[in-house]
Order: C-alpha cells, then sequence, then structure tokens
C-alpha cells in the first residue's frame, strides 16, 4: 500500500492575529488587559465549561498573578443530591439512553449562595478579582473581562475514561464511563451549550487548555473572526478515532495511526459536536470546538433553508467502520422519527448509510430481514440469546448480502443491519448517533471485558417487520442511478430512501468537476485516488487540497467550486460522495 497522505491534523490557516502560549504568557495579557482599563478594582470572569480541569488554571493563574483574590464559582452549586434529583428524569434508569434536559446552568446553583458570593465580591474594593469554574459568568453578570475555557466533547470522553472527570455539579470521576457519558449527552452539554451561546459575544479572551499543561489563549473578536472566515471555504475539522472489540487493521495503515494500537473500530472524521477545529494564527495553533463554528455562523454554514428546518445543528456526519481483518458490528435497528422524539426528546432520528470504501472478496452485510420469518419467533431467540447466553442465528431471521467496494446501502430507520467483518464503511448519517438499538453483539464481550448494553424493548418496539428481502433489493440495496454527464466526469445518485431528507451525489472524474452548494452545505469525501484539489471560479477561497478518504465541508456561503485530481491524480480517475439535506418540502426539526 502507499505512505498514508492522511491529514490528521488538519489546520485553518488565519492570518493577522496573534496569541499566548504558556501560563506565564497568558497570565501577563490577562495582567496587561486589566490594568489597561485603569480601574482600581476590576473583576473577571473565567467561566470554564464541563470537563475543563479547574485546578489546572487556578494553580497556574494564582502563581503569576499573586496579588489577585479569586473565588471559586462552584461554591454556589446546589448540593450534589439535590443536582441527582433534578437531573435523574433526563438521566433515567436506562443502561445507555436519557432525555434531552431543557435544563439551564443557573438551574444547578443555589441563589442564596450566588447572593452570598457576591456581597463577598462587592467587599473587594481593590485590586484583581477572578470568579473562576462553571457558573463564574452568573456570580459576576457585569465582569470587567470574561475569559471562557472551552473543552471539545472528545477530551471530555478521554477524561471520563482516564476518571480525570465528573459529571456537571457532582464528584463523580470514578462513575463508570458509560454513565458519565450518558449524562454528560443528555444533560451537561446541553446545559453548558445553552449558556455559552449567550457569552460568545462578550468573550474577551478564549482559552485552550485542551493539552494539559500547554494552555493557548486568544482574543475573543479574533476567534469570531476567525469563524466568520472559516464560512467562506473548505475546510476540514480535526479527525479522532476509537478502538472497538469489532475492530479492524486498515485505519491504522491508511490514516497513519499508532500500530501498536490494538484494532481501531471508528473513525470521526466529520462529527462538529464532538470534533474540533484547529486553527493556525501567526503564532499560536488553537483548537476549538468545532460546535462553535455552527453556534455562531449557522447561517452561513448551514445556509437559510437548513437553518430554518434544524436551528444552529449541523445534521449530517461522516464516520468510518473499519472491520477489515476483525469482527461483525452488533446486530442493530435504529429509532423511527416519531419514537425518538417521544422517547428522548431528539428532533429527528439517524437515517444512514454505508459507503463501502473496502471490501474483501468475502465481505458482506446483513440488511432487512428474510421473507416469511415469524416476529414473535426472532424475538424470542434474541431474549433467549440476551438471557441465557445461547446463539443467536441470525442468519436465519436477517438477510445476508455480499458487497463490493463502491456499493452503497441505504439504512432507513427501523431496518434491521449490521456491517460484516472484512470491509470498511464511510458511514453517512443524520446527526442523532448514539440511537443504536443493539439486538444481538455475537456473544462477545466490550473492551472492558462487560457486555455491551442490548436494547431489545427499545428495537422490537421499531424493527419495520415489512423490510425484507424483496422490499430489500428494491429500494436500499446499492441503488444508483445516472445524473448527469461531461467531459472527464460522470455525476450519479446514490444515497438514503426518499424518506431521509440526506441526498447523496457520486462523481467519477479524471477532468474538472462544477459543484455549488445552492444555499446549503455539502459535506464531501475523497472515495477514490490520491489527492484532488478544490477551487473556487472566482477565487474567493485559496485552493484547498484533499487527500484520500479525508472528509471536508463546503459552507453554504461558498456557493460555487470546483474539483480535479491534483498531484499524484492527474490524469487518474478520481471519486467525490457528497452528501447535502433535501431542501425541497423541509419540515421543522426543532425540538422546541
Amino acid at each position: 500500500m502507499e505512505s498514508s497522505n492522511f491529514d490528521k491534523y488538519p489546520e485553518i490557516r488565519i492570518d493577522g492575529y496573534e496569541g499566548w502560549n504558556g501560563w506565564t504568557n497568558i497570565a501577563a495579557a490577562i495582567q496587561q488587559k486589566a490594568n489597561s482599563l485603569q480601574k482600581k478594582r476590576t473583576v473577571i470572569a473565567i467561566e470554564h465549561y464541563h470537563g475543563v480541569f479547574m485546578p489546572e488554571i487556578a494553580a497556574h493563574l494564582q502563581e503569576n498573578l499573586s496579588e489577585a483574590h479569586f473565588f471559586d464559582a462552584t461554591y454556589a452549586l446546589k448540593p450534589e443530591q439535590a443536582i441527582d434529583d433534578m437531573v435523574y428524569p433526563y438521566v433515567t434508569d436506562d443502561p445507555v439512553f436519557g432525555y434531552i434536559t431543557p435544563l439551564f446552568l443557573k438551574d444547578f446553583f443555589n441563589e442564596e449562595k450566588i447572593a452570598g458570593m457576591q456581597r463577598d465580591l462587592a467587599q473587594q474594593k481593590n485590586g484583581l478579582i477572578i470568579v473562576m469554574g462553571t457558573g463564574a459568568s452568573l456570580i459576576a453578570p457585569d465582569a470587567d473581562l470574561l475569559i471562557y475555557a472551552d473543552m471539545p466533547r472528545w477530551e471530555i470522553q478521554l477524561r471520563f475514561r482516564r476518571n480525570e472527570a465528573g459529571n456537571l455539579g457532582i464528584n463523580n470521576t470514578g462513575d463508570a464511563f458509560s454513565y458519565k457519558y450518558k449524562r454528560a449527552f443528555f444533560v451537561d452539554w446541553r446545559v453548558c451549550d445553552r449558556h455559552k451561546v449567550t457569552l460568545m459575544e462578550k468573550w474577551d479572551f478564549v482559552l485552550d487548555t485542551t493539552l494539559a499543561g500547554n494552555p493557548r489563549m486568544i482574543e475573543g473578536f479574533v476567534l469570531l473572526n476567525a469563524f466568520r472566515e472559516v464560512v467562506k471555504r473548505p475546510f476540514r475539522v480535526m479527525p479522532f478515532f476509537d478502538p472497538g472489540p469489532w475492530g479492524g487493521q486498515w485505519l491504522k495503515e491508511v490514516m497513519d495511526l499508532d500500530p501498536n494500537e490494538k484494532n481501531i473500530a471508528w473513525g470521526f472524521d466529520c462529527v462538529p459536536e464532538e470534533n474540533s477545529l484547529l486553527f493556525r494564527f501567526d503564532n499560536v495553533v488553537f483548537e476549538t470546538p468545532s460546535i462553535n463554528l455552527v453556534f455562531y455562523q449557522p447561517q452561513a454554514l448551514l445556509g437559510k433553508k437548513v437553518y430554518e428546518a434544524f436551528g444552529a445543528e449541523f445534521p449530517i456526519r461522516f464516520d468510518f467502520l473499519d472491520t477489515m481483518e476483525g469482527g461483525n458490528l452488533s446486530l442493530q435497528v435504529h429509532p423511527l422519527k416519531e419514537y425518538i422524539r417521544e422517547k428522548f426528546g431528539m428532533a429527528y432520528t439517524q437515517d444512514e448509510s454505508y459507503y463501502f470504501l473496502q471490501a474483501k472478496d468475502n465481505a458482506f452485510v446483513y440488511l432487512g430481514l428474510k421473507e416469511n420469518i415469524i416476529p414473535e419467533k426472532m424475538m424470542n431467540a434474541l431474549e433467549d440469546a440476551q438471557e441465557n447466553g445461547n446463539h443467536f442465528e441470525a442468519d436465519e431471521f436477517v438477510e445476508k448480502w455480499l458487497i463490493r467496494k463502491h456499493d452503497h446501502v441505504l439504512i432507513p430507520s427501523g431496518t434491521v443491519h449490521c456491517s460484516g467483518a472484512n470491509s470498511v464503511v464511510l458511514e453517512i448519517s443524520a446527526t442523532p448517533y448514539i440511537f443504536t438499538f443493539k439486538l444481538w453483539d455475537w456473544g462477545r464481550m466490550g473492551l472492558d471485558g462487560k457486555p455491551r448494553p442490548i436494547s431489545l424493548e427499545h428495537g422490537k418496539n421499531v424493527i419495520q417487520w415489512d423490510r425484507t428481502t424483496e422490499w430489500t433489493k428494491e429500494h436500499i440495496l446499492n441503488k444508483v442511478e445516472p445524473i448527469a454527464q461531461g467531459d472527464g466526469w460522470k455525476e450519479e445518485r446514490t444515497g438514503l430512501d426518499d424518506l431521509s431528507f440526506i441526498e447523496t451525489r457520486r462523481h467519477w472524474f479524471t477532468g474538472t468537476v462544477t459543484h455549488d452548494t445552492a444555499g446549503r452545505f455539502n459535506v464531501l469525501n475523497l472515495i477514490e485516488g490520491r489527492e484532488a484539489i478544490v477551487e473556487s471560479p472566482d477565487n474567493s477561497f485559496e485552493p484547498f487540497v484533499v487527500h484520500y478518504a479525508e472528509t471536508f465541508i463546503m459552507p453554504a456561503d461558498a456557493g460555487r467550486y470546483t474539483i480535479r485530481p491534483f498531484g499524484e491524480s492527474e490524469g487518474r480517475q478520481c471519486a467525490t460522495i457528497k452528501a447535502y439535506v433535501r431542501t425541497d418540502n423541509l419540515i421543522d426539526y426543532r425540538i422546541n
């Protein structure tokens, strides 16, 4: 195989701005900014996103700003038991799923304690007064300076696994990762995001402490200007990778990952809720959650009609599933639209598709049910496997199809499915990505040595029993429709079923292909060829080079763009798969 050219750290260059590296420089910048206000008493609020290491920030600032008076905002939190009771309806007892909370950050705080802290602040008549922690901006809403310490969700998950972080407002670092993640997904991140959005225009500085011991800081207006700039051009988010019980070996080689890893199951190459953006300013590389771009520039990024339908949410994700020399995924099904809204408070469901980037000769996918099966018999067999440890004969109930490289399998919600061993899937999906109801996991353990949760009760409520062999073959198995062709290119419609809001188009090309966002964002992946170049016909953005298997985003405001083979691929055939939201007959996917 050719050497990897996959860029694991895609930087977005923003010229003309500087920032600060290291705690000494950061503290000096904060002190200089405070001095510039020429006030006897300067109040600074350092608001923290969930998962930020407050002790790290506090220790270094106290060392470098020794004359300042420090206050811990978390003192004003409600008691842990009260917080647990408050969030229980959204965390629930389900081992995997909860309900999207409507809570706000202020709901986690005791109003009397806030008032008491504010009286203590008022007694400090001189000098630098620093309120730190999640909720600092509630304690000091009129602070002279606001510093926001942010944190990507992926790094928070790593801190969960290392037992370095707990959930919002409680000390539960030692709890199981699965519980902490579920509680964060349904409660903590929703609460912190709602609060963050209200502060973005007020940021004086933004702190990046994603890499412990290597802090970076920029001015707030610099980051907001960067967001305004990035929605005019193609860009990539920073991918992350994760092992799994069924994981394979392909991603490690193609994307130049650690060869000592036992396997890599997932590659998350475009999940803005959890990925980061890497901005390279003149003297600092700054990491920020990519969801911030969605929050701050939703219409320019998504497009007017998409924004009106979804709100500030990026509704399409791309990720990789690697089973090359690995095992089968779990046999699974995704919830119907009505079910996910009623049970979990989500506005839309996980319609998805499997695009096969690679496949060995024996590769297969389970998709749909066999003809004339008896639902009760299948569910009884699944329950027996779950309760008594017996083997479930998947081949007796679920149809199994051989697949080849570049096949595209469609998976509307309610369809039983499972990608088999010895393939690499580019999964193109609606964004609610944790809503997988596992039906059978082949009797294996998770990486923690424990059984992975099975969701038979949810599963049986959403399985569409009429999606059997003939229906599957006719409607969702590698459907390809020629759309157009020209000099050195052709376009094909593949993609999801007509009930989904996602459209996918594949382009094969040896020459230049012209695209147009038509006022809605595009997500693309180079599925064939070593590299291609994305260019603006009117030079509104600089040429952008993309390599094999890299996913990139074209913001709605980018408009027309072209793609052609580049470098090592010049004169050779390349291909992209493009996904976008169908804007005809869009409904309101937001939760009010």
